[in-house]
């Protein structure tokens, strides 16, 4: 019987050797009880014993059957079960048992072979328990008649070595030995002449030994019986048949036809056949016509179980005399077995990190037909991600070609088929599924670039604005998501500590009220980080807009809302409809509508007198100034905003109607004030009466200096009065180029206790009073017609006015 194939398995690892260059050898005696030592296996593979548990040793036989087992512990290699070598080898010469050491992590493998001895535990056995031979008893001295071998299934020197004759006989010997074609034979010689009538019959037992210690025998019983003249024996016409045959043979068919020919005739020259089967090939698939010698099949043969089968035949006449031949059956293969695929190693889940050239799987192929038929190739279905690579003998690696990415293909269905070279081709496939696990590859995606929430000041602490939402493409706790306010801020983001965020699901929460007012915009960094090893994370821009509400009231500027008494803004009664009289300032802090003002008089003396601007608060005269009319008039302007609900407050101004100027010596603020206000327009009218006379006093000195020469003016006017007016002025009035009156203004207010004169710059050389002017000028203060320069000393202070006193003597000077 051939011996299986064996094949070794192969590492993961491109840069460790795979095997070793030669296997590990051990024998054993067959029938060793179980347990037995064989060898230290983890010492003969230079393998500490602590690897063999650690790296999950184990031993792989190519049939399948173990028949040694491993201690890990201990590295021991042992016997799992009683060993037969016959059983197990048959008649081979040789009994090797041959299996792998497979290692994992990395994947490595050594080839064992342990050769089984044979023992002397079979003993020669005779195809027959006893054999009659019909001698004539005219035999020539010298003849031999052949005898079945026996047979024995030890093997060497523990198979039959010798034949012996008990009782020793007289008339027969035993001769034994090979033929030059190697059969081996045991015959009977005659030694002495027969005689049927001395001794018809004769009984002795020819026994086989074996060279076994102790020796083995076996007996079969030899009966003669002398016969009268037959003196032909049946003679083969070979010695030996050969035939071949197709192991799918049917059943029926005949396999060859043997012949023997007797040249005695009548019953001396009938020939009858028969045959039997070698030892240890029972259940014999042939059978043969005992008349014509014709062998067939009883069942169809089987090349994978027996490459051959030897018969014996035997051709017997009907005097008793016979002759054996042998004959050899071929057993031809044909393709009648597919390829098997037999998985050795085979890691799965498979981390989507591994590197291009990992194992995947170690599988080996084989094919019990012989020749072509057993050859076989191996081949994957269309792939870009695995490959086959060829290992050892017929060993091959599933490999991957290419980086793996679990979250675009979690898992790949792989199947290898293995194909013969027979005619026609057996094919057989085996199916991986390689799932692929998960790593932490994928960082948090967050589904907006960017977050704006918002929320309305003065809201409810721990109020929900919103929430940041981010997917992992992993899996587990690789796509497990927090969240969290990132500790880095960039400097010139505004930044408040009042938001926070849910670590599980995103939301946005205020944690205290908020003013508008103070903070309009806040921008936060979330971070979105997974649960991988190490964490992988994202971070997102939240960016909360507060927004506003009316909580504002407006705030009145000008006037302004003190606790003095309120200005009084002068109004010369000769001033038409539309005249300025003053303009309410206010602003909001609020935003938006909430900080449209518009301005609405509330009270006055006389409503009928004065508008208010909605848009502006300016304050003017809706109408011309009449006698009737008080001279004081209190005004009231309310200032509201444009919320929901609206909030305002109040200006209180107050106006003064003036038909002249002579009023403006009495101090303002006093009781006399109040009670004779006819007095104060007096002043004021004589006042501005002196102005003018002096503006045109003023204007006809300087036409006249320039009409002068500068000798003839030093001369009629002298220039000491230049010297106490301003430098600029001076100069020019030495060179005689004073271009433009000088112009004074006048500020009144009922809150101050004197009115001051301040100095301006030079107006255009228009002597006419401003249009402006006429239309009223400034709220704050009124401008009068300029006048021109006096020639008595008035300094003005450091803020550029004179005083009521110097004004007076102005006037009246």
């Amino acid at each position: 019987m051939a011996m299986a194939r064996q094949v070794l398995c192969v590492c993961a690892l491109l840069s460790v050797p795979l095997a070793r260059s030669q296997p590990i050898r051990y024998s054993v005696a067959e029938e060793a009880d179980s347990g037995s030592l064989v060898g230290n296996l983890a010492q003969d593979a230079a393998l500490p014993p602590a690897q063999l548990s650690a790296r999950r040793a184990r031993l792989l036989a190519e049939d399948g059957r173990q028949h040694f087992r491993l201690d890990r512990a201990s590295g021991r290699l042992v016997v799992a079960d009683r060993l037969d070598r016959e059983q197990l080898c048959a008649q081979s010469d040789t009994c090797t048992l041959a299996f792998e050491l497979l290692l994992a992590d990395p994947l490595q493998f050594f080839r064992v072979e342990v050769a089984l001895h044979d023992i002397n535990d079979h003993s020669p056995v005779f195809p027959e328990e006893s054999v009659t031979f019909d001698i004539p008893e005219t035999s020539d001295l010298g003849s031999r008649f052949p005898l079945e071998r026996a047979w024995d299934l030890d093997i060497g020197s523990n198979s039959v070595q010798a034949y012996s004759i008990s009782p020793e006989n007289e008339y027969f010997s035993v001769s034994y030995g090979s033929r030059s074609n190697g059969d081996k034979y045991v015959e009977l010689v005659l030694e002495k002449p027969l005689d049927r009538e001395e001794q018809a019959e004769m009984d002795f037992s020819l026994i086989a030994v074996d060279g076994g210690s102790p020796p083995r025998s076996g007996t079969t019983q030899i009966h003669i019986v002398v016969l009268d003249v037959n003196d032909n024996a049946p003679v083969f016409t070979q010695d030996r048949y050969t035939v071949q045959v197709l192991e799918n043979a049917p059943k029926g068919s005949v396999v060859l036809t043997v012949q023997a020919i007797d040249r005695d005739a009548g019953v001396n020259g009938d020939i009858s056949y028969q045959f039997r089967q070698a030892v240890g090939q029972s259940d014999s698939a042939f059978e043969i016509d005992p008349t014509s010698g014709e062998i067939k099949l009883t069942k169809p043969l089987d090349f994978e179980a027996a490459e051959t089968h030897e018969l014996s035949v035997r051709a017997r006449d009907g005097g008793g005399l016979s002759a054996i031949c042998k004959v050899l059956v071929e057993v031809q293969d044909v393709n009648d077995n597919a390829p098997e695929l037999v998985v050795s190693s085979f890691s799965s889940p498979l981390p989507e990190n591994s590197a291009p050239g990992t194992v995947v799987a170690l599988f080996t192929v084989r094919d019990r037909d012989a020749g072509a038929n057993g050859k076989v190739s191996c081949a994957l279905d269309d792939q870009l991600v695995f490959s086959l690579r060829p290992a050892y003998k017929n060993y091959y690696e599933l490999v991957t070609v290419s980086a793996l990415d679990r979250e675009e293909t979690a898992q790949y269905i792989v199947t290898v088929t293995a194909a013969d070279a027979g005619s026609p081709p057996l094919t057989s496939s085996h199916t991986f599924t390689v799932a692929i696990s998960d790593v932490n590859d994928n960082a948090p995606v967050f589904t907006q670039s960017s977050y704006t929430m918002y929320v309305r000041e003065n809201n409810v602490p721990s109020v929900l604005v919103g929430a940041v939402s981010a997917a992992d493409a992993d899996v587990g706790l690789n796509a497990k998501v927090t969240y969290s306010l990132s500790a880095g801020q960039a400097a010139e983001r505004p930044w408040c500590s009042c938001l926070s965020v849910n670590s599980e699901s995103g939301q946005v929460f205020v944690l205290r009220a908020l003013d508008y007012e103070q903070l309009k915009q806040s921008e936060v960094v979330v971070s979105a980080s997974d649960a991988g090893s190490p964490p992988l994370r994202a971070n997102v821009t939240v960016r909360l807009l507060v927004l506003d509400e009316n909580d504002n009231a407006p705030l009145v500027l000008y006037p302004a809302p003190d606790s003095g008494p309120a200005s009084s803004e002068l109004v010369p009664v000769s001033a038409e409809a539309g005249y300025l009289v003053s303009k309410v300032v206010a602003v909001d802090a609020d935003s938006g509508q909430n900080s449209w003002l518009s301005y609405h008089l509330l009270r006055a003396t006389d409503p009928g007198l004065f508008a208010v601007a909605a848009q502006s608060g300016e304050v003017r005269l809706r109408r011309p100034v009449t006698d009737r009319d008080s001279v004081k008039h209190k005004l009231v302007v309310l200032v509201r905003d444009n919320g929901r609900p609206p909030l305002s407050a109040t200006a209180a101004l107050s106006a003064l109607l003036l038909k002249d100027f002579s009023d403006l010596r009495q101090p303002h603020g006093s009781p006399a004030t109040d009670d004779q206000p006819g007095s104060l327009t007096t002043y004021l009218i004589l006042a501005l009466v002196f102005v003018s006379l002096l503006f045109l006093a003023s204007t006809a000195a300087f036409v006249a200096r320039r009409l002068c020469k500068r000798k003839e003016l030093k001369a009629a006017h002298g220039l000491d009065g230049a010297d106490n007016l301003p430098s600029g002025l001076a100069e020019a009035a030495a060179a005689g180029t004073l271009p433009h009156p000088y112009c004074y203004e006048i500020s009144l207010t009922t809150g101050s206790g004197n009115s001051e004169f301040k100095f301006l710059k030079p107006f255009g050389p228009s002597l006419t009073p401003q249009p402006w002017a006429m239309a009223g000028g400034p709220s704050e203060e009124q401008v009068f017609p300029c006048v021109p320069v006096p020639t008595e000393d008035v300094t003005p202070d450091d803020a550029g006015t004179v005083s009521a006193e110097q004004f007076h003597r102005l006037s009246f000077n």
